[in-house]
């Protein structure tokens, strides 16, 4: 199996280099690679570079996913998130090679408390979510090969996330405040990148179960009690860590203003997924706490 990766360099990319090594040879690229094209504010280049490599799958882990920063650059994100996937479905579809993409639960407008099915209608209330969800319809409308896994909340141990901003601001601060009112699931890349390859494999033998997928670890929880977590652990990893926070209060949304506006509710229902691969989503709580692990 050739595989075609773009956004080598991104949280997922970077462990979807490990998770797809075992299922063939893997050409990665990111958006300043040199040899071919993986810039996607170039999606001529981009296509080319999908011609010219003729891969059987082709996974684009590159996006504008600076939520805030859409909102001023509209057009940059569109190009991105939607433009630039919908000319790799193209030529995808050409090939006859299967695309896998992610989106997000920001294609929600965050209403009520249950889950978000596939079936559910999207409502996005940001330009990211908004350009996100265009991405999905011209990649479906392009390419019937396709596995879209929408996900919520990522981190990895590589790079910036929530957890290492929390334990850096408990051990700066003797009070935290931290917003409560929006729900969702901690996804670790890493699980992302293992079901990708999981999902590959099972397409292979019955590719008719391509399609729209909702993919993120089992539970819920909200940023305040995420914080709450990540401290708690941490301290039980690593118990010289010295922190400084006796408080982590809870605020609402309104207490932290944004250009964008984040939905309230972000679970996702992975029901269909675990149904259709035959899989078991791990709690948030175990991912989070190996990766805290893994970096203390």
């Amino acid at each position: 199996m050739n595989i075609l990766l773009f956004g080598k360099g991104g949280q997922v990319g970077w462990e979807l280099q490990r998770s797809l090594s075992v299922l063939g040879t893997v050409t990665a690229l990111d958006f300043d690679s040199t040899e071919h094209c993986g810039d996607f504010s170039n999606p001529a280049g981009v296509a080319e570079t999908v011609r010219a490599l003729r891969p059987d799958v082709i996974v684009n882990a590159a996006a504008h996913t600076a939520v805030d920063k859409a909102e001023s650059e509209a057009d940059f994100a569109r190009t991105l998130n939607a433009t630039t996937p919908g000319a790799i479905a193209q030529e995808a579809a050409k090939l006859g090679a299967l695309l896998v993409h992610y989106s997000t639960d920001y294609v929600f407008d965050g209403s009520g408390s249950r889950p978000w099915l596939e079936t559910d209608t999207p409502a996005p209330l940001s330009v990211y979510g908004r350009t996100k969800l265009e991405g999905e319809r011209l990649i479906a409308e392009a390419c019937a090969k396709h596995l879209i896994l929408r996900t919520s909340w990522v981190y990895a141990a590589r790079g910036g996330n929530f957890a290492k901003t929390m334990l850096r601001l408990a051990q700066e601060r003797d009070r935290l405040t931290v917003i409560d009112d929006q729900w969702g699931t901690p996804t670790g890349a890493d699980l992302l990148a293992d079901v990708t390859a999981h999902a590959l494999r099972h397409l292979q033998q019955r590719p008719q179960d391509a399609g729209l997928y909702h993919c993120a670890a089992a539970g819920a929880t909200n940023w305040n009690e995420y914080a709450k977590f990540v401290i708690a652990q941490a301290q039980i990893a690593q118990p010289a860590i010295k922190i400084k926070a006796s408080e982590i209060a809870p605020v609402p949304t309104s207490a932290f203003p944004t250009p964008a506006v984040r939905p309230h509710n972000s679970r996702l229902d992975t029901g269909k997924l675990q149904t259709t691969f035959g899989l078991k989503m791990p709690h948030w709580q175990a991912g989070v706490a190996r990766m805290l692990a893994e970096i203390l």
